[in-house]
């Protein structure tokens, strides 16, 4: 049977569908599940962010059948459910002034539906921390906070006059992680800039930038180890297309899609978008 690469599909449970090709990043996940509380990871477009924090939440879920056979099965023991808190900032518009307050109270509304909570005229900090108490009352575990793609708005408003606004609204409401810090098991944010150069984490002087990490540098993205072991029957069947030995396709793929590093370790890593498109 073909292997199936799933394009554009950055949901965790659809990539544990029978014959969906899944590199299996779990043991990584577990690590740094267990050595840290407050992460920041900067990675490019298209390179498995959002896989990865739909995994955290499939895991913080307890969702342990849809780890199956990876690693984190005979990793974790305990499988503890916690309160999930997920914000999305990518896939809007947000040139248009009013565009980001009205997606994060959109976001916060359907929380706040689901913890029986009333907005009233609180501001968008305030909500946010009263989410994170009621989930943790709710659950009796602490929350676990997912922010993807948190510079979507700022990189929109570059060098326009809605630039400072969008900045005054992301410190203020980032700054919440730091005021709700002892209701927080998990904080995890992923961007293509690092956060030092934005000046709206100021407060956070416990979130870990791992962007360069030896540790997390194929946390995303395809090694060439991965890419040789998992993706060889795909490799194979693209050689036969082309009239080409696996050696020779094997050097094709590295000069289209290899030239990332993340550590001073060197590892290759290919950008996992592009190369799982040109295999399907």
């Amino acid at each position: 049977m073909a292997m199936i690469y799933p394009i554009g599909t950055q949901t965790f449970e659809e990539m544990r569908k029978p014959d969906v090709v899944y590199i299996d990043k779990t043991a990584l996940i577990y690590e740094l599940v267990k050595s840290g509380r407050v992460y920041f990871l900067a990675r490019p477009r298209r390179f498995g962010k959002s896989l990865l924090v739909s995994t955290l939440e499939s895991y913080f879920q307890g969702r342990k059948e849809l780890f199956k056979g990876l690693a984190m099965e005979g990793l974790e023991k305990e499988w503890v459910e916690y309160p999930v808190i997920r914000f999305d900032l990518n896939g809007q518009d947000y040139k248009e002034k009013g565009t980001l307050q009205k997606n994060l109270e959109n976001i916060l509304e359907r929380y706040e539906n689901t913890y029986s909570l009333q907005a009233n005229d609180k501001t968008l900090a305030d909500r946010f921390a009263n989410i994170i108490k009621a989930a943790k009352d709710t659950f009796g575990q602490k929350a676990v906070v997912l922010i993807d793609e948190y510079d979507a708005p700022l990189l929109d408003t570059y060098d326009t006059e809605l630039q400072e606004e969008t900045r005054r609204i992301l410190h203020a409401f980032y700054g919440t992680i730091k005021r709700c810090d002892a209701d927080l098991q998990f904080v995890f944010l992923t961007g293509v800039t690092k956060f030092g150069q934005v000046n709206i984490f100021s407060g956070l002087n416990n979130l870990q930038d791992i962007s360069l990490d030896t540790r997390y540098e194929a946390i995303c993205g395809i090694t060439e180890d991965e890419l040789l072991t998992a993706m060889r029957p795909s490799i194979l069947e693209f050689a036969e297309s082309l009239n080409l030995s696996e050696d020779e396709m094997v050097a094709k793929l590295k000069q289209m899609y290899d030239g990332y590093h993340f550590s001073k370790k060197l590892t290759d890593i290919y950008n996992p978008f592009s190369l799982i498109y040109a295999f399907a």
